[in-house]
């Protein structure tokens, strides 16, 4: 009796040490700074979130996991900003560690979703249904692998504009990666200078598309690289750190004429998107 006491007392505790982990990602806090003009990093280590402030209230730009949630409620406050300014909150796409957090943001600020169409019914039902594992898809329904479903407020198509007071965001469904993969673009005023910054959706090629394809995947795939490509981005972003060089660009910031100045990178955002069909093309080629 006491080795089987014992036994489930170590079984709950990793439990819930890996629960905790799980709903983290991994992910460790990182210093929250500003990019450029009113645009905030509040992300965590690798999976982002970005703040744009206004005088009639901010736009919070994805949400994480569910555990990285008070990370990015922590960062904004550390910015000086206050969490129930957050009046708009954007979703790239409904996967577990960009949607996962988005209920307890909502909660805590009384923001406004807005989710794409192709992504609403995913994120509105905490991940359940994701077509992301093709034909294994029945395994996000299992509760291990939901996340708190956040109440959509708004549904909306390729090319909707998001206004809050001066800040105006459009909306490119670069579908792919999830059907309502939504890439962001805006202009941020950084001084004398208007820049304009993406923020892209994904790239990452799903499982979906080489086992059991969702209907239309490939042409997403084909419309989103020439999406990407027709915007004039002066900064791009990314829903994982890791992918723009958030840590890079942070510490060339010291020594740059303008902090902002690291993150003016179109060739960076071009070379991505190049590396991102490559990788497209090549698994085309090797299904044929």
């Amino acid at each position: 009796m006491v080795v089987l006491g014992l036994t489930v007392v170590v079984a709950v505790v990793l439990f819930a040490k890996w629960r905790d982990a799980s709903n983290r990602g991994g992910q460790k806090p990182a210093e929250p700074f500003r990019i450029a003009g009113n645009l905030y990093y509040v992300g965590a280590n690798d999976v982002t979130s970005f703040l744009l402030t206004g005088p009639e209230g901010h736009v919070l730009i994805d949400g994480g996991y569910p555990g990285t949630a008070p990370m990015i409620m922590e960062s904004i406050a550390k910015l000086g900003f206050k969490i129930t300014d957050v009046k708009v909150l954007l979703n790239s796409h409904a996967h577990f560690d960009h949607a996962g957090g988005l209920a307890e943001l909502q909660k805590a600020s009384g923001a406004e979703l807005w989710v794409s169409e192709g992504d609403a019914d995913v994120v509105a039902a905490g991940g359940a249904g994701d077509p992301f594992l093709g034909p294994f898809r029945f395994i996000t329904y299992l509760p291990i692998f939901r996340y708190p479903a956040p109440r959509v407020d708004h549904r909306f198509k390729d090319g909707a504009k998001v206004r809050l007071g001066p800040i105006e965001l459009t909306a490119h469904v670069t579908a792919g990666h999830t059907p309502g993969c939504t890439s962001w673009s805006f202009p941020v005023r950084d001084g004398d200078r208007e820049l304009l910054v993406v923020h892209i959706c994904s790239l990452t090629l799903p499982p979906a598309l080489s086992f059991g394809e969702y209907p239309g995947i490939r042409a997403d795939f084909e419309r989103s690289f020439r999406t990407l490509r027709s915007l004039p981005a002066d900064i791009w972003l990314a829903s994982h750190a890791r992918e723009f060089g958030r840590w890079r660009k942070f510490t060339e910031r010291a020594n740059a004429r303008n902090p902002a100045d690291p993150f003016i990178d179109r060739a960076g955002y071009l070379a991505y998107i190049d590396t991102a069909e490559m990788r497209y093309r090549k698994l085309i080629a090797e299904r044929k």
